[in-house]
């Protein structure tokens, strides 16, 4: 049975300062807690329903559903939760493909990016400081564990753009057309704000400014979502690197 301190610990972890505090973030359901425990991520405590199955040989707290509910941020929670402890940062690589985000608000768009690098082998997300919190419960889960295998670092985006040695590619409407454009095999794609674009600052660090064109008749599309556009530029990337 969870104690009335374990429920108030366990719920202060859906805020972001408290997170950053513990050192601890909450992922939730089966096949997210089921990939993480799989991955080099460090679990801090396993709280599960009894008909939850485990493959691996971990303690388990075991709690009713109502319990679980007590401590879900989701509407219909699934049998398991688990506190998993924040990786330290890695060191800021250069070489190969690498994405950065400026000032990304939405958890949704956060965690489909994570899951796009996953899938498209790139190995470091870099994200200025006030781009959304990764381990953001929504963020956990929308990556499918994801989260586990991409090295997400959080910066000042402008200090790294000012360091980075090669070229650097801004997502921009007004840009080259990116089915025309030459993709080295070293190469920054940064993605900007949902509703801004890419900020002034970061704006002037880039080099190459490149588009995704439309191809509908009436062209009155305003843009795409912030992470569809990044799934079809990572394509473009990688489809130049075969």
């Amino acid at each position: 049975m969870l104690s009335k301190n374990q429920i108030k610990f366990i719920n202060s972890l859906h805020n972001k300062k408290f997170r950053i505090k513990h050192g601890l973030f909450i992922a939730e359901g089966i096949k997210v807690v089921n990939e993480l425990l799989d991955s080099n991520l460090e679990l801090h405590e396993l709280y599960a329903t009894e008909d939850f199955n485990i493959k691996l040989n971990i303690p388990v707290q075991e709690i009713s559903e109502q319990e679980l509910k007590k401590i879900s941020g989701l509407k219909s929670p699934n049998k398991v939760l688990a506190l998993f402890k924040i990786p330290e940062n890695k060191e800021l690589k250069h070489e190969g493909l690498i994405v950065a985000l400026d000032t990304i608000n939405d958890p949704g768009n956060l965690g489909t990016i994570i899951r796009l690098c996953d899938w498209f082998g790139v190995e470091q997300l870099i994200c200025s400081k006030d781009t959304v919190d990764c381990f953001n419960a929504k963020v956990v889960q929308s990556t499918m564990g994801s989260l586990s295998r991409v090295e997400i670092i959080y910066t000042d985006l402008e200090n790294y753009l000012e360091s980075y040695p090669y070229e650097i590619f801004g997502a921009d409407m007004d840009g080259e057309i990116v089915y025309k454009t030459e993709i080295p095999k070293n190469a920054l794609l940064v993605m900007g704000n949902e509703a801004n674009g890419l900020s002034k600052k970061i704006e002037e660090k880039v080099t190459r400014t490149i588009s995704i064109p439309r191809f509908g008749k009436t062209q009155v599309t305003e843009s795409l979502n912030v992470a569809t556009a990044t799934g079809i530029l990572l394509n473009e990337f990688r489809r130049n690197s075969i």
